[in-house]
Formats: structure tokens, C-alpha cells, sequence
């Protein structure tokens, strides 16, 4: 079971477990997306660019960093709706072979005007094999408090 919003210390950083991105992952998402700019789909455009090589969709980043964010459980029955994405930065590329994770530092952790959920907002930042900040932005979760949990579960 995920944490309440009761349970969220503000300040608190949590890592995920890593993971690569992967060429299926880049084509599956240029297939599912409609996005098939050559700087993702076609290896001699993207090797004649600035950047040498292929990227990962900015959008696929935040994709991986919501799949980061469900490994980590924290709102695993917990949540109830996606409130929005703040702030959402592209720092550096994302290529293919990359490792990343998911480091998350609690801004905020509030009750609503309504006792049973409230809202907990939080840092994410995506984060590569060489500790570079690939992205990073503030989501925000509705969750139950711990009444709010009590009521669901009864």
C-alpha cells in the first residue's frame, strides 16, 4: 500500500531503481506518439547534428518518469487523480543506452478543504548514468489521507 498524504516529509528525497532506454522503447514511442522527427527515427540525420547521434523524445522522458514513479509505490492505492506537471524543463538529451532514475524531493503535502484527500506536489528529476539532470518538473498528486483511506476500504 502507497502512503497517505499524511505520510509525505517535505524535503524528503527518494531515488527510484534505474532503467535504460532502450531503441524499442525511442521507436514504439515515435510509432504510439506520431512523432517521427528524424532526430529520433533516422540514425544519418540525427549523425550529421549538433548532438551526433539519436534522442529519446522529450515526452518519452516524462513517460519513463511517470512508469519511475509507479516503481517506487509510494502512491500504490493511494492516488487518485494526476493534478498537472509545473515547471517541466528539457536540461540535457536523452539517447539511446542511456541509464536513468527518478530522484524525488517532497515540496509539499497538504490537505484539502475536503478531509478525506489532499495534495502532495514533487520535485522529479530525471536523471542519467552520469548523475546529469536530464529533466526535471514539479507534479502534483490528489491522494487520500489516511480517513479518506479508511472510508475506501470499509
Amino acid at each position: 500500500m502507497g502512503k497517505c498524504v499524511e505520510d509525505f516529509i517535505v524535503g524528503e528525497v527518494r531515488e527510484s531503481p534505474a532503467r535504460t532506454v532502450t531503441e524499442t522503447d525511442v521507436v514504439t514511442y515515435s510509432w504510439v506518439s506520431g512523432d517521427t522527427n528524424p532526430m529520433h527515427t533516422d540514425a544519418e540525420y540525427a549523425g550529421r547534428s549538433p548532438l551526433g547521434q539519436r534522442i529519446a523524445h522529450g515526452t518519452l522522458g516524462m513517460s519513463i518518469v511517470t512508469g519511475l514513479s509507479a516503481r517506487m509505490g509510494e502512491f500504490d492505492g493511494t492516488a487518485i487523480a494526476a493534478l498537472g506537471v509545473d515547471e517541466w524543463v528539457f536540461l540535457a538529451p536523452i539517447f539511446i543506452g542511456d541509464t536513468v532514475r527518478l530522484r524525488t524531493t517532497i515540496q509539499s503535502a497538504k490537505t484539502t478543504s475536503k478531509p478525506d484527500r489532499g495534495v502532495v506536489a514533487r520535485q522529479m528529476e530525471l536523471v542519467n548514468q552520469d548523475n546529469t539532470v536530464v529533466q526535471r518538473g514539479v507534479m502534483k498528486t490528489m491522494a487520500y489521507t489516511r480517513a479518506g483511506l479508511e472510508t475506501q476500504t470499509n
